[in-house]
This record gives structure tokens, C-alpha cells and sequence, in this order.
């Protein structure tokens, strides 16, 4: 779910032509978590195959990374690693919504309410041990790079993106900004219109660029008083401070010096140590030792993975590993990333 910035930092609305030739850093979490919630049938059930397993992220990640490709867009998919202890309240509720909406799901669908079966089938998504290692694999034959972070993926990507490596970070969450990413790129991945849960409308949903100095600079604020607005509006590691929304954190951060003294002005005393979430957003865990290539997509093994076991259709799965196949034979297969410019 990630830190709600989405009302006070400065997005811009582009095109995804326009990122041809760039290196993207993929938040894998977040985008397979994407692919589970909305490539669902009219009722809301995940795909799935002949043995009843879920391969609507395997979907999402064949079919929407080689469109990306097919722009000479060049995704590095980064896993997350171990989370923070602090995190783990965060998990405990997302659990519990996710059991809830699951039993909401399933009564939905027997009474035939196709939309609140789909509404409460959103967010039931689960992540699956299973699944986290099917994407790395399906990844890797595909010929992509992936990359280990040791905790938080975003803070990984955010680390190569500072070092030149990758041009910014793919994730609808905000994180990144947190963890220092130049750029955050938002409905990358996911995009064409969505209707608005709830109600019968449908908005479009482009791809945006959010510039982590243009923001600051929008403010008026430091990167450590965007954080201290993270954390006053509450992260994954922390709750919120009652009735401080966006829009007043950033008044407070503004009018005061140190977090203590935005405590003391809040009057609320939070039962956790602020210094501990700084600490996790500015000192962040990540490897320096990473290999980005590209090869070319390994046929065979692909059409077994996804046809033999999991029920794809073999004239589109054959399409795309020509598409794929193509574009790297273009650029050259075991070629670095600097290659594909």
C-alpha cells in the first residue's frame, strides 16, 4: 500500500514512447501484486490453470513487460528481500482485510453481484511464496534481469537509480520517493481506463513521472521533511498521527525544525521511535554487487513453463517470445543494458 503522497507531490503526465531507450528498475512486489488484482474474470476470480493454480501474474508479466520491450523499454525486475520487523503490524492488517474480503468474494459470487465479487476479489490479493519464485523464473527465461534486494525492493531500485544504473523506479506506491529515487514512474505497467470502484465511471489511467527534486523544490521542503510527512500521515512502518492528513503534515514540517517539536505541537505521543522509520528511509539495506543483461529468451523452457504446465496458449505465447527474440537480436543477446540505447 505504501505512504499516501499522491495529493501534494508534482506529477506529470507522459507518454510511454517517451521512456524508449531508458532502463527501468521494477518494484516486482508491486507490480505482481498489480497483475493479480486486475487481470481477473468479469467476476473477479484469478486466472488460472487446469490444476488450479493463479497465473494471472504470469499473464501480466509475459504479455505487458514484452509491450514494454516492444518500446525498446528495458525492465530490471527487483525482488524484495526480508522486511523490517516494524513492518509487521502493517502485515497483520493486511491480512486480516485480505480474509475478510475473501469470505465478501465468495458470498458475492454465489448471490451473482459480479461488481462487489470483483470490488472484494481486489482485495483479497494474496502474494504467494510460490509465486514470487514462478515470476523470477518466468522473468529470468524471458531473458530480463533480476536483481535480490535484501529487503525492501524499492530502496534497492532507489540506490541504482542514484547510481546512474536505471533511469527510475516503476511502482504505483510513493516509497520511493522516500528512499531517494530520483524518479518514480507510476501506470507503467497498468494502463487503458479503470472504473472507479463503486460507481459507473471510468477514468483513463496514463503513465506519470514524478520528479523527487521537483517536488522538493515545489514544497519547500528537505527529502527528511518528506519523510517526516510520511511518517506523520503513517508508512507501512508506522501508524498515523490522528486527523493529520497530507496537506497538514506538510504545514508542520514547514513551521518546525525537528520532529520533536512537531510531536510537542501535535500534542500526541506515538508509541514508536521516529529516529527507527528516518533510519529505515535514509540508511536503507541494499546490495552494491548486482548484474544487469539481458540474453535472449530461452523458447523451449518458456513454452514448457507456460504451455506444457500451466495451460497458456501456445500460438500467443510463441508470439511474444518471437517479439521478444526480436528485439533482442537486435540488440544482441548477452549484451549489457548500455547495448539496448
Amino acid at each position: 500500500m505504501g505512504v499516501d503522497l499522491g495529493s501534494i507531490v508534482v506529477k506529470e503526465e507522459i507518454t510511454l514512447d517517451s521512456l524508449r531507450g531508458r532502463v527501468l528498475g521494477i518494484d516486482s512486489f508491486n507490480v505482481i501484486y498489480q497483475f493479480l488484482s486486475t487481470i481477473r474474470g468479469r467476476d473477479g476470480s484469478p486466472l488460472m490453470d487446469s490444476h488450479g493454480r493463479i497465473t494471472s501474474h504470469l499473464t501480466g508479466l509475459l504479455y505487458r513487460t514484452t509491450n514494454l520491450i516492444e518500446l525498446d523499454i528495458k525492465p530490471v525486475f527487483v525482488f524484495d528481500g526480508q522486511p523490517s520487523k516494524l513492518k509487521e503490524k502493517t502485515r497483520e492488517e493486511r491480512h486480516r482485510i485480505r480474509t475478510e474480503a475473501k469470505a465478501k468474494f465468495e458470498r458475492a459470487k454465489k448471490e451473482g453481484n459480479l461488481e462487489e465479487a470483483r470490488k472484494y476479489a481486489q482485495q483479497a490479493v494474496s502474494l504467494k511464496k510460490e509465486m514470487v519464485e514462478e515470476s523470477k523464473k518466468l522473468v529470468e527465461l524471458m531473458g530480463f534481469p533480476v536483481v535480490q534486494a535484501p529487503s525492501e525492493g524499492e530502496a534497492q531500485i532507489s540506490f541504482m537509480c542514484t547510481k546512474g544504473d536505471v533511469f527510475g523506479c516503476v511502482s504505483q506506491d510513493f516509497d520511493p520517493l522516500l528512499f531517494g529515487s530520483p524518479v518514480l514512474l507510476r501506470n507503467i505497467t497498468v494502463t487503458g481506463r479503470r472504473k472507479v470502484p463503486g460507481k459507473d465511471i471510468y477514468i483513463d489511467i496514463k503513465p506519470e513521472k514524478i520528479e523527487l527534486r521537483r517536488t522538493l523544490n515545489a514544497l519547500g521542503i528537505s527529502r527528511e521533511k518528506l519523510i517526516w510527512i510520511a511518517i506523520l500521515i503513517g508508512t507501512d512502518f508506522n501508524e498515523k498521527f490522528p486527523k493529520i492528513g497530507p496537506k497538514t503534515a506538510l504545514k508542520l514540517v514547514k513551521e518546525h525544525d525537528s520532529f520533536e517539536e512537531i510531536i510537542k505541537a501535535t500534542k500526541f505521543n506515538p508509541e514508536f521511535d521516529f529516529r527507527e522509520i528516518e533510519k529505515i528511509f535514509l540508511e536503507p539495506k541494499h546490495v552494491e554487487d548486482y548484474s544487469l543483461k539481458f540474453s535472449a529468451p530461452k523458447k523451449e523452457e518458456l513454452k514448457r513453463f507456460l504451455c506444457d504446465e500451466r495451460d497458456f496458449s501456445e500460438e500467443r505465447v510463441e508470439k511474444a517470445i518471437e517479439r521478444i527474440t526480436i528485439k533482442a537480436e537486435q540488440k544482441g543477446t548477452q549484451s549489457t543494458l548500455d547495448a539496448w540505447g
